[in-house]
């Protein structure tokens, strides 16, 4: 852990929490060299230690466990609500294929608001793959897709379960959504046709904590 303050702010960060020994005084351009391009920062800069690596077999099933699972979902604006939005429904965690998606940096970071270090965050090479391992584990995994017929709240049954988002334009692939278990809609009677992908994770997640 690396941790940058200006000499104003390293005095507040000690007046408040005693002697850092990691705090090292530095002046705001300084501090703005080591940052990647365009970020804000208030006098402060924290480089953190690397995230623990998490696999699919650290996820043990339970009654109302819930696990996220994204394909092909690149914008990490997006990626960050969606990790948010599962550190406050207190989700289980996140499953990532290795490529086409971002990593858990800069602007993912950001928007995630402190949720990557609450959250854990699996790879995987194979998405289809992983849903077939999760589902010997004792996961039920349930896409998201706007043509299913069943909805949401009926397809969800309370045990642990694997919440399956696709991009917002092509939604789920075809050997992702023959994986899941059961497929399922959003009821939106209001007839707009669809949602961000990050504000469907929100829904999914809320719907799928409560009781059943």
């Amino acid at each position: 852990m690396r941790l940058l303050a200006t000499p104003d702010r390293a005095r507040q960060i000690e007046a408040a929490h005693g002697r850092q020994r990691a705090l090292e005084p530095a002046e705001a351009h300084a501090i703005g060299l080591i940052l990647p391009q365009g970020a804000v920062h208030q006098g402060v800069a924290l480089r953190p230690g690397n995230l623990p690596d998490v696999e699919l077999a650290d996820f043990a099933p339970a009654p109302g466990a819930v696990l996220l699972m994204l394909d092909q979902v690149t914008d990490p604006q997006n990626v960050g609500a969606i990790l948010r939005s599962a550190a406050a429904f207190g989700a289980a965690g996140l499953i990532l294929q290795d490529r086409h998606a971002p990593k858990l940096s800069g602007a993912l970071a950001k928007a995630a608001a402190g949720a990557i270090e609450h959250v854990p965050v699996a790879r995987v090479v194979n998405l289809s793959r992983a849903l077939d391992d999760l589902a010997r584990a004792g996961w039920r995994s349930v896409g998201l897709a706007g043509e299913a017929d069943l909805s949401l709240a009926t397809a969800l049954d309370g045990g642990p379960t694997v919440l399956v988002l696709g991009s917002e334009g092509e939604g789920l692939r075809r050997l992702v959504g023959e994986r899941c278990e059961a497929l399922a809609s959003i009821p939106m009677p209001g007839g707009f046709e669809s949602l961000n992908v990050s504000a469907a994770a929100a829904i999914a997640l809320y719907e799928a904590s409560r009781p059943r």
